[in-house]
């Protein structure tokens, strides 16, 4: 095994578990400073909207639902059905390409900044934990210390909160599945009422429990596929957070009113401070690893102890792998750029899909097995099925009528019928044509529903004829 092999050797294994595989748990240190505090704003930013998100009304619906149970979906106020699972196909391929973008341009930042997983378990949990067990040497204490009184205490308190907590984020996240006005009817009725949302909430908490009381990093570094995908999608100009090789090294102790660069020395004063408060506990003086969040953690630890000993900020910092080496500022790269004019394709078909979506969906199909009709020497009739859906969240009266002026149309049980919101019509209706209206054994007649009298929809079929 030669020395580069040896320099590689981490990359061969995560770096909280050991060769045997078992657990290396991770006690980061509290940290604190100007990229730390920037995270806060972002972070409680996205909390509060988080919270209050299924509670915010657009035209009566919640900025956000996604009701799988009842396969109704609420997006900024607008409502969404099975019908419209063409737009979620675009919007996936638009999300997909979207983080194939900025992963290739920002690396993992979106994974330090604004994931759900990062904000609770650094900016809530990890902030109840210091309070209760203290900083990382003091967690370190407690964990070794023998179950007495002051341990289980310890325990108990940050267990309970953490539930409680857990609980809280549970009812948060299935308010944005059923809607808060049904999580209110679940709080406030008989639990016998809603057995199965309380075995959901209780599922959700025993989730969040688990996950940021025990499994936490582990979360990112062996289940998220992000994780995985980042080694894809990296390449030598995507920005990461890094440690800038070419001034650090030789790394050595500092020593007071030396000059280092007489000694061969480099600006790393092998502080270890950048691993003492990584929370998914590696050394990013080795390079770009999986398992870096771009937290910024380790670059507020690195300039403190840069402005310590009187030394340049930003021995660790958001640049590329090529603005290590070269020195390069950043630009953009051809890929980047057929990927921002691919995204801009994907969006702009997705809002033209939106802003053309009809507010009421009609199909209409013959029904099976039938022909024409004839009721005298001049007149033929049709049968044809519709399915009528309101997608809006308001109710409309809809009526039929044939807007090519070759035919007449009759709903099955009158029209105009009037649709509440979400509602699906199923009818039969008939379709009346003459004989000189007819132009062969198929005729194209276009059919128009209306709202009140305004035309939402138009749908052409085929009216069926005798040969000539």
């Amino acid at each position: 095994m030669g020395d580069t092999d040896r320099f590689e050797e981490f990359r061969d294994s995560i770096s909280t578990v050991d060769e045997k595989g078992k657990r290396i748990w991770v006690y980061p240190k509290k940290q604190f400073g100007k990229y730390f505090k920037k995270r806060e704003i972002v972070a409680y930013s996205l909390l509060a909207l988080l919270i209050s998100g299924p509670f915010i009304k657009i035209g009566g619906e919640p900025l956000l639902m996604l009701n799988v149970v009842d396969r109704k979906f609420v997006i900024f106020g607008q409502i969404f059905w099975p019908e419209d699972i063409f737009l979620f196909a675009v919007g996936m391929i638009a999300a997909l390409i979207g983080v194939i973008l900025f992963t290739v341009v920002f690396g993992r930042l979106f994974c330090g900044w604004v994931c759900p997983q990062t904000i609770f378990m650094e900016m809530i949990f990890r902030r109840i934990e210091y309070l209760i067990d203290g900083d990382w040497t003091q967690q370190k204490k407690l964990d070794k210390m023998p179950w007495n009184g002051h341990k289980i205490y310890k325990r108990l308190l940050k267990w309970s909160i953490f539930w409680l907590v857990s609980f809280f984020i549970a009812n948060i996240f299935l308010a944005y599945i059923i809607g808060s006005d049904e999580l209110f009817d679940i709080i406030v009725d008989n639990p016998a009422n809603h057995a199965g949302g309380f075995i959901a909430i209780f599922a959700f908490t025993s989730v969040f429990f688990a996950v940021f009381t025990w499994f936490r990093e582990q979360v990112c570094t062996a289940v998220c596929p992000y994780g995985r995908l980042q080694g894809v999608l990296l390449d030598q100009n995507s920005i990461v957070v890094g440690y800038d090789y070419k001034r650090g090294e030789n790394r050595a102790k500092f020593k007071k009113n030396e000059d280092r660069k007489e000694v061969s020395k480099g600006d790393c004063i092998d502080c270890n401070q950048c691993v003492n408060v990584c929370p998914t506990g590696i050394d990013i003086r080795n390079g770009t690893q999986m398992e870096c969040i771009n937290c910024t953690l380790c670059m507020d630890a690195c300039d403190f102890m840069m402005e310590k000993v009187n030394l340049p900020k930003g021995l660790i910092r958001y640049d590329s792998e090529e603005g290590f080496k070269t020195g390069k500022t950043w630009k953009l790269t051809n890929k980047v750029k057929a990927y921002i004019a691919l995204m801009i394709a994907i969006v702009g078909l997705l809002a033209t899909l939106i802003l053309t979506r009809t507010e009421i969906d009609a199909t209409i199909l013959r029904v099976r097995g039938t022909t024409y009709q004839k009721l005298d020497d001049e007149t033929y009739t049709n049968i044809f099925e519709t399915n009528i859906l309101n997608k809006t969240n308001e109710e409309h009266d809809v009526n039929l009528k044939v807007t090519s002026g070759n035919a007449k149309v009759e709903l099955v049980g009158g029209s105009p019928v009037k649709l509440e919101m979400g509602e699906e019509l199923h009818r039969e209706l008939i379709v009346t044509m003459t004989l000189d209206q007819l132009v062969g054994p198929k005729t194209p007649v276009t059919i128009g529903i209306f709202s009140g009298e305004r035309l939402v929809d138009e749908v052409e079929v085929n009216f069926n004829g005798p040969g000539f």
